[in-house]
């Protein structure tokens, strides 16, 4: 078997698509840890909005029953009763 010698110029092009693949490589599971962690992130806050929309329902309820059918203004604090 015959070895024959790289060109300077070949052996750099080479390096510099090992270099820009690493690169990559190590990009990509960066953007995977991202991706990772947004989702834990999206999975709690769900979980908070569920728990929201719980509570919401359950006070609801307790303000119905309290006030009856009606109307809420927020900004003045006032209820106003259906007719």
């Amino acid at each position: 078997m015959v070895n024959k010698k790289l060109s300077k110029e070949e052996l750099q092009s080479l390096n510099s698509f090992q270099t820009i693949n690493n690169e990559i490589v190590v990009e990509v599971g960066a953007a995977e840890l991202r991706i990772s962690v947004l989702q834990k992130q999206k999975e709690i806050l769900l979980e908070r909005f569920q728990t929201l929309q719980v509570d919401q329902k359950e006070f609801g309820s307790e303000m119905q029953k309290k006030y009856g059918d009606g109307n809420i203004d927020l900004e003045k604090g006032e209820f106003t009763a259906a007719e």
